[in-house]
């Protein structure tokens, strides 16, 4: 008997090592609780794979099965900045309808056409920025100066109504399901931003603590313990001499403190840079990361985090373990959207392309326009103008604009009415209407036209041809080809859809075709790239 023992040991030893290997994961496992499937998750990274990671572009661990991740993405009134959505009117009209049950349905509907987008996306292996499923949206400051010159985007400046429609905004994004979130909303941006926009990258912000209590904070609050807001945007203004990216008082003692905030903070673009460069809190980049990270901000829109996280680990400024605590928090967020479960166990990731732009969709948009309109008192015979008039005059650099229905942080409307096309479609056939541009909204500014696919064509075919080229000057044979009829306007994502292109090669892009225009005049076209 003792001389087989140490075969049969050996043999289990084999047979256990082996099942090892076949036994997955901790964090692959949806039966766990997110806590020990994150700990498990993160205890399997080395300190480089970490910092990648609390970029607003996450790279790609493939021995850990990490797909690559861009957080960025915008909802403002409307899935923006990714092809065809619905678009909604602009959030200072949302505010003007006073109703939160409209606003709710608004976002459910945002989040369905999110999620559509998003699993249409993976399908076709596109990881590019505004395919996520983390939303920086609702824009919830608080729209005293005019100077700012945002306030289209918030809902004025009143801070109860600010945090009825932001609290409704959000859960309509976040969704209902107890294990899963829709998608993930972030109000921004915290805190005391809206002064004047030239300065928002070495402005203080000085209030006294009852403004600050009675204005600035309440609809964050309310987003946050509410409607159980899951990420907020840290601002790149300082407050009270502190960076607000980098503020304990803000983001320590208020919000995770105070209000219990769990989830994770993201700065505003460039921020973290700011608090060394203009606020000059801080004499390196080293400092600033450390800085940052340890009051809480878990994610940096921008590139400071890597290296110079790495760089105030070896300086002493920072432990891994505090490391640690911001990049659990962001695969926390990952985990709840269900990234890392199978797609049949998220309710969510069962709603199809086809729920995308939508007729339903593009009447509820109709509606909630109709009830943010406010019509003084009507007296006498002017208005409503009469179908059967002769003849009418619109005369406006807005009057035909395509882009002037957009508002910012937009999509792309498959369809549009300009007011000089709705007042054709109203007026009968015998009314002659008579169109005048006029002046120019700015020196400069293009005519009012967009160019849309209608406009160009490549051999009979809707829209420009695209060849992509892996390199510079544009020699060789393409390596990818098509008819692009995605309309060439604002926030197009160049390169989408194009396989086997990384942002880190150099790579080119042509298109080729002609461009009918409507009329004969003086165009600008424009071309606007970002270096995010």
């Amino acid at each position: 008997m003792k001389s087989i023992i140490p075969i049969f040991s050996s043999i289990l030893c084999i047979s256990l090592t082996a099942c090892e290997k076949d036994k997955k994961p901790d964090y692959l496992n949806p039966e766990l609780l997110v806590e020990k499937r994150i700990d498990d998750l993160v205890s399997r990274m080395t300190l480089e794979e970490k910092v990648s990671q609390m970029l607003n572009r996450a790279k790609a661990i493939p021995r850990l099965k990490i797909p690559e991740y861009d957080w960025w993405n915008e909802c403002l009134h409307g899935v923006a900045r990714a092809g065809h959505a619905t678009v909604f009117p602009q959030a200072i009209a949302l505010a003007a309808t006073w109703n939160t049950d409209l606003m709710f349905e608004l976002a459910d509907a945002i989040s369905t056409e999110a999620r559509a987008k998003h699993h249409e996306s993976l399908r076709n292996h596109d990881f590019s920025e505004y395919t996520g499923l983390t939303f920086w949206s609702p824009n919830i400051n608080i729209f005293r100066d005019p100077r700012w010159g945002r306030g289209q985007e918030t809902y004025g400046e009143d801070p109860y109504l600010t945090g009825r429609m932001g609290m409704a905004f959000v859960k309509g994004l976040q969704g209902d399901d107890p294990k899963y979130f829709k998608v993930v909303a972030t109000p921004k941006h915290y805190a005391v931003h809206s002064g004047p926009e030239p300065d928002r990258h070495h402005f203080d912000a000085v209030t006294n603590r009852r403004d600050l209590y009675d204005t600035y904070l309440p609809a964050f609050e309310a987003c946050i313990r509410e409607a159980g807001a899951y990420s907020v945007m840290c601002a790149y203004n300082r407050y009270m001499g502190e960076a607000c990216c980098g503020s304990p008082r803000l983001m320590k003692d208020i919000l995770r403190n105070d209000w219990g905030f769990k989830g994770y903070i993201v700065s505003d673009c460039g921020a973290i840079r700011d608090i060394y460069e203009n606020h000059k809190i801080t004499g390196t980049a080293p400092e600033a990361a450390a800085l940052a990270v340890k009051s809480g901000t878990d994610l940096n829109c921008g590139s400071v985090y890597n290296p110079a996280l790495l760089k105030a680990v070896e300086q002493g400024l920072i432990t891994e373990e505090e490391i640690d605590v911001s990049v659990k928090r962001l695969f926390t967020a990952r985990f709840k959207l269900g990234m890392f479960d199978p797609p049949e166990m998220v309710k969510y990731a069962q709603i199809s392309y086809s729920e995308n732009d939508t007729e339903a969709h593009r009447q509820l948009s109709l509606r909630v326009a109709r009830e943010s309109i406010v019509l003084l008192k009507i007296e006498g015979t002017e208005l409503p103008l009469k179908k059967d008039l002769k003849k009418i005059a619109v005369i406006g650099p807005t009057a035909d604009s395509y882009e002037m229905l957009l508002g910012n942080y937009n999509g792309t409307p498959s369809k549009y009415v300009t007011p000089l096309q709705g007042i054709k479609n109203k007026v009968s056939e015998k009314t002659e209407v008579v169109f005048e541009q006029g002046c120019n909204l700015a020196k400069g500014g293009a005519i009012t036209h967009a160019l849309s696919s209608g406009m160009l064509n490549f051999e009979g075919k809707k829209g420009l041809k695209l060849e992509c080229f892996k390199n510079l000057d544009m020699t060789g044979e393409p390596f990818f080809t098509k008819v692009d009829e995605i309309p060439m306007t604002q926030y197009w994502i160049w390169g989408a859809g194009v396989p086997e292109l990384s942002w880190e090669s150099e790579f080119a892009m042509r298109w080729k075709g002609t461009m009918t225009v409507p009329k004969t005049g003086d165009y600008n076209l424009r071309v606007k790239g970002d270096d995010h």
